[in-house]
C-alpha cells in the first residue's frame, strides 16, 4: 500500500482512536435500538449511550448541566440552529471576516428573509480580531455576536473570553464556532461567558461524521426556536414540541452509532486531558512552522507564536496554484492536505490570498508523528525547489 500522510484533520480527524470504531460497531451489531422509543433493555441502553455522551461533552466544556448540550447532525446544523433560532426581523448581528460559510451563509439568508442587519469586524494580517472592534460594532439592537474560536485558515485563536466579558454588560448573546478548537484547545463556557457554542463531533472531538452539538446557556432556550419539529419520545400526547432541554431541539432519532463513537472519543480525550493533547498539537505546529520557514518560496500565513494559534498551518508556494501544489504533494509523497478557500472567502479576501486561489493548509492530528511531518516538509521543499530550477513556461 502506498504511503499515506494525512494532514487534513481540520476537515475531519483520521484515524480515530480504535475504541471509537469498536463502540460504533458494537452498537450496530449488538444493540441496534432507538433511544427514547422503548422500555426494553436494549432501548434503555441506547438511552444511556446518549446521556453518557451528553455528560462527557458537558464535562469537557465546563457546562454545569448536561441537558444544556443538544445533539445535532453536524457543526453546520448547530450553527444554523443557533443563528436562525435566535434572530428575529430587524435584529443586528456582529460577526467577523474570519468566519466559515457555516456562519456566513445562514446570516446572509437571515439578512434576505428577515431584514437582519450584519456588521463585519475586520481582522489583522494574522487573522486575529480585536475585542475593542467588536465593542465598537455593538448597537442597542444587537442580538447576536458570532465569532469563530480558531480560524480554519490561519489557525489564529480569537479572544472569545475578552469578547464574552464585553457582552456580559450588553444584551447581545455570544455564539462561538468551536469547530477548529474543541477537543484539543481548552474551552470553558462559563469562564468565557459563552451563551451558545457550536461544534462538530468529527474533528477535534475525534468522533464519527454525522455528529454535532450545541451548548445552550441556561435561559437562552427561552429565546431559541427549534428548527426541526417531530417525535421526541416524550410528551407524545401533545401536538406541539416539548419546551424542555434538550428535547426541544432533538426531534427524530439520534445518530446512535455516531454518538456511541463520540462517547468513546470523549472518554479517550478525558483520559489524556485536553491540556496534554493541546501541548502535543503545539509541538507539531512548531515543527511545521520552523520547517516551512526554512524553505525558499514558501510563505506562512498566520501567527508564528503557538500561544496565539491552533495546529492549522497554511502557506502559499511561490509560482504554484494552491490546488496544483496540493495535488503534487499527494501524487509525489502521499501527503493529504486541503487547498483553496476553505469555505472562508472573507478570510482569504482579508489576507489577499483570494486573488491566487487561496492557500495550502496542513493540519496534523493526535496520531501524526514527527517522522510524518518531516516527510511532508521534505516533499514541500522538493516541490518548491523544482519550481525554482524549472519555472513554469
Amino acid at each position: 500500500m502506498a504511503q499515506r500522510i494525512y494532514l487534513d484533520n481540520a476537515a475531519t480527524s483520521w484515524p480515530k482512536p480504535e475504541l471509537v470504531y469498536d463502540a460504533a460497531d458494537l452498537f450496530l451489531r449488538k444493540l441496534g435500538a432507538a433511544s427514547g422509543r422503548g422500555g426494553y433493555q436494549n432501548a434503555l441502553e441506547a438511552n444511556r449511550i446518549v446521556e453518557r455522551t451528553r455528560r462527557g461533552i458537558a464535562r469537557l466544556i465546563g457546562a454545569g448541566n448536561s441537558n444544556q448540550v443538544a445533539f445535532t447532525c453536524s457543526g453546520t446544523d448547530s450553527l444554523n440552529l443557533a443563528i436562525q433560532g435566535i434572530l428575529r426581523p430587524g435584529d443586528h448581528v456582529v460577526t467577523t471576516h474570519c468566519e466559515h460559510n457555516s456562519v456566513l451563509r445562514p446570516l446572509q439568508a437571515m439578512q434576505e428573509m428577515a431584514r437582519v442587519e450584519i456588521s463585519f469586524v475586520p481582522c489583522d494580517e494574522q487573522g486575529t480580531v480585536s475585542p475593542n472592534a467588536v465593542r465598537e460594532a455593538l448597537r442597542p439592537e444587537t442580538r447576536l455576536v458570532a465569532v469563530i474560536h480558531a480560524s480554519n485558515v490561519t489557525g489564529a485563536l480569537q479572544p472569545v473570553g475578552e469578547i464574552g466579558q464585553i457582552l456580559s454588560k450588553h444584551q447581545a448573546l455570544l455564539l462561538v464556532d468551536a469547530a477548529q478548537s474543541l477537543g484539543h484547545v481548552p474551552i470553558d463556557v462559563h469562564d468565557f461567558e459563552i451563551d451558545l457554542l457550536a461544534a462538530p463531533g468529527h474533528k477535534g472531538l475525534l468522533g464519527p461524521l454525522g455528529t454535532g452539538l450545541l451548548y445552550i446557556r441556561e435561559g437562552v432556550e427561552q429565546h431559541l426556536r427549534p428548527l426541526r419539529l417531530g417525535g421526541t419520545g416524550t410528551q407524545s400526547n401533545e401536538d406541539s414540541q416539548p419546551d424542555t432541554l434538550p428535547e426541544k431541539y432533538e426531534a427524530g432519532n439520534h445518530n446512535l452509532p455516531g454518538l456511541a463513537g463520540l462517547a468513546a472519543a470523549v472518554e479517550w480525550l478525558e483520559a489524556r486531558t485536553i491540556e496534554q493533547i493541546h501541548s502535543r498539537h503545539m509541538q507539531m505546529t512548531e515543527q511545521l512552522i520552523d520547517g516551512l520557514a526554512a524553505i525558499d518560496g514558501i510563505r506562512i500565513v498566520g501567527p508564528r507564536s503557538t500561544a496565539q494559534r491552533t495546529s492549522v498551518v497554511s502557506f502559499a508556494a511561490d509560482g504554484y496554484d494552491p490546488q496544483e501544489f496540493a495535488v503534487c504533494l499527494d501524487v509525489s509523497a502521499g501527503v493529504e492536505c486541503r487547498a483553496g478557500l476553505h469555505c472562508a472567502p472573507r478570510m482569504h479576501a482579508a489576507l489577499g490570498s483570494d486573488r491566487t486561489g487561496g492557500l495550502v493548509r496542513l493540519s496534523p492530528g493526535w496520531s501524526t508523528t514527527d517522522e510524518e511531518i518531516e516527510l511532508a516538509l521534505s516533499a514541500i521543499a522538493t516541490l518548491a525547489e523544482s519550481l525554482i530550477k524549472y519555472p513554469h513556461g
